[in-house]
């Protein structure tokens, strides 16, 4: 499974907002220069992020936007399913029977129900874990580092590194 762009920096900018806002209304473009996205990309994540009741912004010289919950009632995976529309670990990993199935081999491919249980595993595991986890997890860390953009996951010749 690889997870799009949308849904890593959507879950960097919450993290963002709940690690470093202590409550005052988060800038988009302090977030997204700190985070190493542009600012009109991470304006469509959050528009995203506020119909799925996430965020909720407020206009004017000091607004910003705010988290709707407390962080430790976020989970990445509401996060991630905010963002995406879908989350399989593979095209055909819906249950067999599902309506929304795409497989060509449903029913034929034994290891459907492999990827389907899989999956399963994956969303109660990152339904598991919040942004308050999240902004412990940073401790010790640098999180945020100024220009701190996914260019560094590239290896020689532009291919991405596994994280």
């Amino acid at each position: 499974m690889r997870l799009s762009t949308r849904s890593r920096y959507g879950v960097r900018a919450l993290f963002e907002i709940a690690h470093r806002s202590g409550g005052a209304p988060a800038q988009i473009k302090a977030i997204a220069r700190r985070q190493g996205i542009t600012p009109r990309y991470l304006e469509q994540i959050f528009q995203k992020l506020k119909r799925a009741g996430i965020l909720r912004s407020i206009r004017g010289p000091r607004g910003g936007y705010f988290l709707t919950r407390r962080p430790e009632e976020i989970a990445v995976g509401d996060i991630l399913r905010a963002v995406e529309e879908r989350i399989d670990l593979v095209f055909c990993g819906r249950p067999p029977g599902d309506r929304n199935s795409r497989c060509r081999r449903e029913g034929q491919c034994p290891a459907q129900r492999v990827w389907a249980e899989a999956g399963r595993r994956l969303g109660e595991y990152l339904d598991s874990v919040s942004l308050a986890q999240l902004c412990g997890m940073a401790r010790g860390m640098n999180p945020g580092k100024e220009g701190g953009s996914d260019a560094g996951n590239k290896e020689a010749g532009g291919k991405r590194k596994k994280s």
